[in-house]
């Protein structure tokens, strides 16, 4: 049942209600068109009475629109599309109260609708209902206003809200109890703020065949955080399209919005996802720090030789250095550390992105668009022309792209960009793949890294632990290739390795957080030969990177387990 309010005295008092009525038939008509004009007269006061008695039953106003002037301002409030789609319209607006007539106010769609007007202009929203006929007339004015924006939502999570939920919330169980408890727009905020306490990049909410599941990626891994009453599907879903913009009518076809959250420790910027799937809509909902200042470079997790060769590179004017790695392998991430490194008074740094994921201060960041044909490589031969000393390119997709990269990176410019490969030594391949002239790969390249991010042993919960024999055999295999110059050893004699057992403070996960295990290819003599000779594998270019002192994926991994920083299942998993 919708909640009640009470009635507007005004629009309820029946002396006051303007009944819709029909012209007097003349005595000129004809019997049928008085006939017609007569039913439709009963349909239309038939109609008026069945909302009067719709109203009274939930204890609501009546209103009828006929004559009722509806502002623009009002009017904004609501998009026409959906306003159309779920049979509202509002009609009165001031800073302290807002007026919305619905035909049925019951629906779970309309109570969301109604609950966000509530939250986004933080003024008492009155329900009226109206008939179908009322609607139809004042949707008309939408069509005479010049333009009509769509409806600006947002979310604000407070810290006393924050507060409240890190007290109430210590785990998954506490999570799933309070939703049972809470309105529809107090859930949405829980789900997120939950979502914010136990660090998650993602939160996926999925309908089920009996039930709405809510999941959490933890860490890169998805883990189950709590369940919800499949009746409240549909004024959740409600709720979230409505804070993202999306189109409430439209349910067969994904949709993409997004809103932000505002909190004292930095905006967050939420992107929302949604999927038609047997059940009802699948939403996936991303959590961007807006400002990721934090990100050093000496906190990604390159150590030892490889960190000195790659501190070398990024100081160097000009050149090519190139993350690799599968989709959430961190590569955004390490460029961005980097670019925060270089980013000083004297330095001009323009980035070209798909999207911008994280806003940096000082930075020119811009986002290509290939609906009007602003692409990466578009981008490209417009950023040369702004003199920059860096620039970050999102990702090298094609040959265009490539070649307007090598070329900014041979005629002065430091440039960093991402390309999808397994390992650092594929990436020149797949730059020769793509087209690329070898004899001006091989001199603008300086450094390629190949990386992938693996979780953190808590520390909280960190226990020494028996490795199993394959697994101690394959890691002792795995290192027995460490290069001599890689400066890294192992005495297995002395060696431990450790797991997290669980604890709160990891949700009983034995992890908390992640790190970056990496291998740092650096351009050198023997590579360029290999590159410039054209009949050159990635394994001939690992081979040859190995010699000279780098240190693999796989290694790097096992070294920081050997340190207790991850455990040798992580290891293995991501990097198999």
């Amino acid at each position: 049942m919708f909640p009640r309010i009470p009635a507007m005295v005004e629009a309820s008092t029946p002396s006051r209600i303007r009944s819709m009525t029909t012209a007097p038939a003349s005595s000129t008509q004809n019997p049928q068109a008085q006939f017609q004009a007569k039913m439709a007269d009963i349909a239309s006061k038939a109609a008026e009475r069945h909302a009067q008695a719709l109203a009274e039953r939930l204890g609501l106003g009546y209103i009828q629109l006929e004559h009722f002037p509806i502002t623009p301002e009002a009017l904004a409030l609501i998009a026409e599309g959906d306003a159309r789609a779920w049979n509202v319209v509002p009609i009165y607006r001031t800073i302290n109260s807002i007026r919305v007539a619905a035909f049925n106010p019951e629906l779970p769609e309309v109570q969301a609708l109604i609950a966000t007007l509530n939250a986004t202009y933080h003024a008492p929203v009155e329900v009226l209902v109206t008939s179908e006929a009322s609607l139809e007339r004042s949707w008309k004015l939408y069509a005479t206003l010049p333009k009509i924006r769509e409806i600006k939502t947002g979310l604000t999570i407070s810290e006393a809200d924050l507060a409240h939920y890190t007290q109430s919330i210590q785990s998954f169980h506490d999570l799933h109890d309070q939703l049972q408890k809470v309105s529809t727009t107090e859930q949405v905020t829980l789900v997120i703020a939950g979502a914010m306490q136990t660090r998650a990049s993602d939160i996926h909410i999925e309908a089920a065949e009996k039930e709405v599941l809510v999941r959490y990626r933890i860490d890169g891994m998805l883990h189950d955080a709590a369940t919800l009453p499949k009746e409240a599907w549909k004024q959740l879903i409600a709720r979230l399209k409505l804070l993202a913009t999306l189109k409430l009518n439209v349910m067969s076809q994904p949709q993409d919005g997004r809103f932000t959250i505002e909190a004292s420790a930095g905006n967050i910027d939420v992107r929302v996802s949604t999927l038609p799937t047997a059940f009802g809509e699948s939403v996936v909902i991303r959590l961007l720090m807006s400002n990721i200042s934090g990100y050093a470079f000496e906190d990604l997790g390159v150590r030892g030789i490889a960190y000195e060769q790659l501190k070398k590179e990024i100081e160097r004017p000009n050149g090519m250095i190139i993350t690799t790695g599968p989709t959430g392998s961190g590569k955004t991430t390490t460029l961005y550390a980097i670019v925060n490194k270089l980013n000083r008074p004297e330095v001009k740094i323009i980035t070209i992105e798909d999207p911008i994921e994280y806003h940096l201060k000082g930075i020119n960041q811009s986002q290509v668009d290939p609906r009007k044909g602003y692409t990466f490589a578009e981008g490209m031969r417009s950023i040369v022309r702004q003199d920059p000393d860096v620039v970050m390119v999102g990702e090298i997709r094609d040959l265009e792209t490539a070649e307007t990269t090598i070329q900014a990176a041979l005629t002065g410019h430091l440039v960093l960009s991402t390309i999808h490969t397994n390992s650092a030594a594929g990436s020149i391949p797949r730059l020769l793949s793509l087209g690329a002239k070898p004899f001006l790969v091989a001199p603008a390249l300086n450094a390629m890294i190949g990386q992938r991010l693996v979780r953190r042993i808590c520390t909280d919960c960190k226990e020494v632990m028996t490795l199993a024999e394959d697994a101690l055999e394959r890691a002792k295999k795995t290192l027995e290739t460490l290069s001599p110059a890689s400066g890294s050893t192992v005495d297995w004699a002395t060696a431990k390795f450790y797991r997290g057992k669980g604890c709160d403070a990891c949700q009983n996960l034995g992890y908390k957080g992640r790190i970056g295990i990496y291998e740092i290819m650096v351009m050198n003599k023997e590579i360029e030969k290999l590159i410039l000779s054209g009949s050159a594998s990635e394994y001939d270019f690992q081979d040859a990177a190995m010699k000279v002192g780098m240190v693999t994926m796989i290694q790097d991994g096992l070294l920081k387990a050997l340190d207790g920083i991850t455990t040798v299942d992580e290891v293995f998993r991501v990097s198999e």
